[in-house]
């Protein structure tokens, strides 16, 4: 007996003196490693009960246990668990008896951040309805892309978003599309306002529609762009809501926080991260209907916030932003995001004090995801060895020329080494499968790698490119294929192209990211060749991207050319453009 303990003590000095000199981050890998599998299981079992357990139900235990406590914060409203229960109530059971709702079915949400957003996505959950995010700045033909994508054929909206309703509503109508405010009133003919039905409407719980819901049950469409151009339906199952919700846990986030949002819920990190994190641990949400620089801090005093959520952009912002002598007098520990460049995340911790930074990387589409777990400033995550039994990943080599993989003499792709930059690829697995897009197979596949390693292997292509340096930390370097980030979104280049096709002087045109001091990601540059006999017309121009694109996808900048091999004259953009 004293043997074995004799033996266990020295095992463990052993694995100590190994922690300090050659394994420094043996207990962050391990407690990273015990955290995520812990996490993985907890959802696992969830959606094993009969009844399962879905998000839904973790917020309703919330919503029992501590009714009271306030759920989201918007303006000066103030939303408890039990107001939105009830109020989610409501809304499911109008939207049941006015609208015909039947389990299955997929209801496009075009709305802002507001309020009503929440309560939509608890009352069609209740349903066993799922959510198809229509991002709110969208127009015209990509908006009807969206909806056809989840094949919605009801949309919600709001009479915020009036012009960009009516303009669609007629091919709408022709595609027996029914569209309604969630507002008291329409000033739109053939929209109905649903407001007064939902509060005419009973609070009283609804039956349980969730009784056949799986891992792999389609919760939640929400749209990205890509080298494919017009926006992607990226299918959520019911696991990856539960599991993108547990990201905030991870990173830190408990019962007793406040999360200051301003990052828009058509997307997976304001929604499922944001939203999502606090239904799973019971925490406060503020809302903000967008991004302000000059309100942000007030806002976190006002409200008493102690987790912020960011991308890369929102904290340059917060940095250019002129200094005040309350800079560090706020009660915010943690901040929750991705996209920081390591100068800006400097600068971000001398001004305004020690906050906990949790990095993370994911795309909405990918079936695994990195954090930053140690703190170590610009890094993404990094590659532990537990871990990567858990979701197998590589970096491999990538011919940016002719945007696709390099191969050696056998046909298989080849591993980079540390300092290089490599595709990020991730095994498709039973653990960690890739879903795809709703309603087309073509672009699902396109996203998959086969024969990577070996015959028959399938891999997530996540088409960006890191580094890993020697100390096994990764790095984002930058995005492949046609398409760039600008504004804390993703602007597909032949998206745009198709757009700007449409104008009438144009012959010929390409769009491209061009890197803009000061700011991070790339900005839109179109390089246009004018039809015979037309001259540019810069106003026209300004004025048909503004109705047509997303104001992060218009070009900032243009270059006139006699053909896109050869510059004639450049036109810097005027003030309206900048």
């Amino acid at each position: 007996m004293l043997g074995v303990l004799v033996a266990a003590v020295a095992g463990l000095l052993l694995l100590l003196l190994l922690h300090g000199r050659w394994f420094p981050f043996l207990w962050a890998d391990l407690g990273a490693f015990v955290a995520l599998v812990g996490s993985s299981l907890r959802c696992r079992w969830r959606l094993s009960r009969r009844p399962p357990i879905t998000l839904l139900q973790v917020f309703q235990s919330h919503a029992r246990r501590r009714p009271h406590h306030p759920l989201l914060l918007f303006q000066d409203e103030v939303y408890t668990f039990s107001d939105m229960e009830r109020r989610s109530n409501r809304a499911a059971r109008a939207f049941a008896l006015r609208l015909g709702l039947q389990p299955g079915q997929t209801v496009a949400v075009f709305l802002p951040n507001v309020p009503a957003y929440v309560w939509t996505w608890l009352a069609l959950a209740k349903l066993g309805c799922a959510m198809a995010c229509l991002n709110c700045n969208v127009r015209g033909r990509a908006l009807l892309h969206a909806r056809s994508a989840a094949r919605a054929d009801i949309v919600l909206s709001c009479s915020e978003l009036q012009a960009a309703v009516e303009e669609v509503l007629p091919d709408l109508k022709q595609e027996g599309v029914r569209v309604f405010y969630l507002n008291s009133t329409s000033p739109t003919p053939g929209v109905e306002a649903l407001l007064p039905a939902i509060e005419a409407a009973s609070d009283e719980p609804m039956p349980q529609y969730h009784t056949n819901t799986t891992t792999a049950s389609k919760a939640i469409y929400i749209y990205t762009s890509g080298t494919t151009g017009l926006p992607k339906a990226a299918v959520v199952t019911e696991m990856k809501v539960m599991m993108v919700a547990n990201l905030a846990r991870i990173c830190g986030l408990r019962e007793n926080d406040i999360v200051y949002t301003t990052l828009p819920l058509y997307h997976s990190a304001g929604l499922l991260i944001g939203v999502g994190g606090c239904l799973e641990v019971g925490a406060t949400c503020v809302l903000r209907a967008k991004f302000s620089a000059s309100q942000f801090w007030d806002d976190c005093r006002r409200y008493n916030v102690t987790v912020i959520q960011y991308v890369g952009e929102l904290m340059r912002y917060l940095c250019n932003s002129p200094r005040r002598a309350n800079d560090r007098e706020h009660g915010v520990r943690l901040a929750i995001g991705n996209g920081l460049r390591a100068t800006v995340w400097k600068e971000f911790l001398q001004r305004f004090g020690p906050i906990s930074i949790s990095e993370f990387y994911g795309a909405t589409e990918g079936n695994a995801g990195f954090i930053n777990y140690t703190g170590k400033i610009g890094a993404v995550g990094r590659v532990n060895v537990f871990l990567k039994a858990f979701a197998s990943f590589e970096l491999i080599k990538y011919n940016v020329e002719e945007d696709e993989p390099v191969r050696n003499e056998h046909g298989f792709c080849i591993r980079v080494r540390p300092g290089e930059t490599g595709l990020l690829v991730i095994k498709i697995t039973k653990s960690t499968p890739f879903h795809g897009y709703a309603g087309d197979s073509q672009k699902t596949e396109k996203k998959i790698l086969r024969d990577v390693f070996v015959k028959g292997d399938a891999f997530f292509n996540s088409g960006d490119l890191l580094m890993m340096d020697q100390e096994k930390f990764l790095y984002f370097q930058d995005r492949v294929g046609d398409t760039f980030r600008w504004k804390g979104e993703n602007v597909a280049t032949t998206e745009v192209e198709a757009t700007l096709a449409m104008v009438d002087f144009i012959q010929e045109v390409n769009v491209y990211g061009v890197p803009v001091p000061g700011c991070e990601g790339k900005c839109g540059m179109a390089a246009v060749r004018l039809k015979p006999g037309q001259s540019f017309d810069g106003e026209s121009l300004y004025t048909f991207t503004r109705d047509t694109l997303p104001i992060y996808a218009a070009p900032r900048f243009v270059r006139i050319q006699v053909s896109l091999g050869a510059l004639q004259e450049w036109v810097f953009p005027s003030q309206q453009w900048s």
